[in-house]
């Protein structure tokens, strides 16, 4: 009797610590985390730090809230008055809303 109390004791932690191991997420600080429940999107966005979703059920994607820069290959032009141009350029991306 005794030791299948104990049996399902450990058991059940060893579950339970499972469980927790699926459900525990790490948002770093330059990232927002976006939960989706089966697809839809959830009105919270995660904050940095630690975080716990349901396993199987929800998803969390994390946004890098950073600016990232993109080069644009040189490109070289004819203007109207026959005048040979050379253009390059950058582009900068930033989310400005996670969601």
């Amino acid at each position: 009797m005794l030791e299948d109390v104990l049996v399902a004791a450990v058991t059940a932690v060893s579950v339970s610590a499972v469980y927790l191991a699926a459900a525990a997420r790490v948002v770093k600080q330059y990232e927002r985390g976006v939960v989706l429940r089966l697809g839809r999107l959830r009105g919270e966005v995660r904050e940095p730090g630690f975080t716990m979703v349901v396993p199987v059920v929800d998803r969390l994607h994390k946004v890098n809230m950073q600016i990232v820069t993109m080069p644009v290959p040189a490109q070289e032009g004819i203007t109207r008055d026959n005048v040979t141009v050379r253009v390059d350029a950058v582009v900068y991306f930033k989310v400005v809303d996670p969601a």
